[in-house]
């Protein structure tokens, strides 16, 4: 003899309501709950060789005029600016992905940076910095007594 439980709303309901509650945590999964942070901006490369430092980062549509570069301390290097947005005198915006407005981006380098020889250009939308390190962070050769 088979014994099954006895279900008032009969085995259907139970499985759409697992089929909703499935499709509510995709839906939350997608957003991640609204807590994920956006990526940093302006996105960079930063890479290293014997003299110093190379970044590159994308800035499309940021003039020279609303972009500032500052070393402080020996190894922070912070980019300030700001995009301005299109301004629609006929029409109506669609889509708008690309953000505007103020950013900051910090960036922390690996030893220490001579700001006097600090190198900037503007090029297509990408700034290149060429960052030489400051003598006392070059390594040395020590030279061994007998």
């Amino acid at each position: 003899m088979l014994v099954t439980r006895w279900n008032p709303w009969g085995t259907n309901v139970w499985g759409q309501l697992n089929q909703l509650q499935n499709e509510v945590n995709r839906i939350f999964e997608r957003y991640d709950d609204g807590r994920q942070e956006p990526a940093a901006f302006p996105p960079l490369n930063l890479w290293e060789n014997e003299n110093g430092f190379q970044l590159e980062a994308e800035l499309p549509g940021v003039e020279l005029a609303d972009l500032d570069i500052t070393v402080t301390g020996p190894n922070q290097l912070t980019l300030k600016g700001q995009r301005k947005a299109l301004e629609l005198k006929n029409g109506a915006a669609h889509r708008q992905e690309r953000t505007f407005g103020n950013f900051v981006r910090t960036v922390t380098l690996p030893t220490a940076v001579d700001p006097d020889k600090v190198e900037a250009r503007l090029e297509n939308g990408i700034l290149k910095l060429q960052l030489p390190k400051h003598e006392d962070a070059k390594p040395r050769k020590i030279t061994i007594k007998s």
